[in-house]
């Protein structure tokens, strides 16, 4: 009787019966975003403007804190655009909680725990690394940015390229941030141990120099601006891993974790 139970609740899934859970999924994540949209346009976009602007105004005069666009309709896509971004930010937790929810049932009961952690853990990694951004990396940089060359240069900058330099900035910020959520994600599921990421840490910190030079604007202040903060996480990233693998159970054969190809269907 316990088999019959556990086969039902238990079922294998078809490939086209996971295309069909991902097309549902991707379905609900665009209703979700189409309604934050439309808040966004309607009520957040003008205070995310000037947030937004805030760090190039506070590093201009006060004669030349404005913003001009090009052609006639740069103003009202770039609106279009922030509402986007803006509603991509507010139901950032309910995305990554869709994609955990696909892929949880391929992973050991242990692994799904993570479900909570993980998400906190991702959505705060990302805003942080946008408020770093943000409010570390925007007044140094634009600051020796527009100061930059004689006194008879005067930026002029556009509505269209400075926000979306903006945007990108954080963007990027955040991802790289990301990384010692998936390090220490895949430290817990068991793919590389702490021995592993001290013996990489030299390969680690190339990568992580690399990384800084393409995400950061091209200056030497906000490469190190960029690095410093992600070679520290790289070795918290160590630490706790080193805590996983002290309170790793030993697993057997049966307890192994499934094909996460393979997966499972929802009771």
């Amino acid at each position: 009787m316990s088999a019959q139970v556990e086969n039902s609740t238990d079922r294998r899934m078809g490939f086209f019966e996971h295309l069909d859970e991902l097309r549902d999924r991707l379905m609900r994540i665009m209703y979700v975003f189409m309604g934050g949209f439309l808040f966004a346009y309607f009520v957040t976009n003008e205070p995310v403007f000037e947030f937004l602007r805030r760090p190039l105004f506070n590093a201009l005069p006060p004669d030349q804190q404005k913003l001009y666009f090009t052609h006639l309709f740069e103003n009202f896509l770039t609106h279009l655009k922030i509402a986007g971004y803006s509603s991509v930010a507010l139901i950032s937790p309910y995305i990554f909680f869709q994609v955990w929810s696909f892929i949880a049932p391929g992973l050991h009961k242990r692994e799904r725990k993570m479900v909570l952690p993980f998400i906190t853990a991702t959505v705060s990694f990302f805003v942080g690394g946008a408020m770093f951004a943000y409010y570390v990396l925007f007044p140094v940089g634009f600051k020796y940015f527009v100061q930059y060359g004689s006194a008879t240069d005067v930026p002029l900058l556009t509505i269209d390229s400075y926000y979306g330099t903006c945007l990108k900035l954080m963007l990027l910020f955040g991802l790289a941030f990301e990384l010692p959520v998936i390090i220490t994600f895949l430290g817990f599921l068991g793919v590389f141990s702490a021995a592993d990421l001290r013996a990489q840490r030299k390969t680690a910190i190339i990568i992580i120099t690399a990384m800084s030079a393409v995400f950061a604007p091209p200056d030497a202040i906000s490469m190190l601006i960029l690095m410093g903060p992600l070679i520290a996480m790289y070795e918290a990233s160590i630490i706790v891993v080193s805590i996983f693998d002290r309170n790793r159970p030993i697993q057997n054969a049966e307890n192994q974790p499934e094909n996460p190809l393979v997966g499972r269907s929802r009771p």
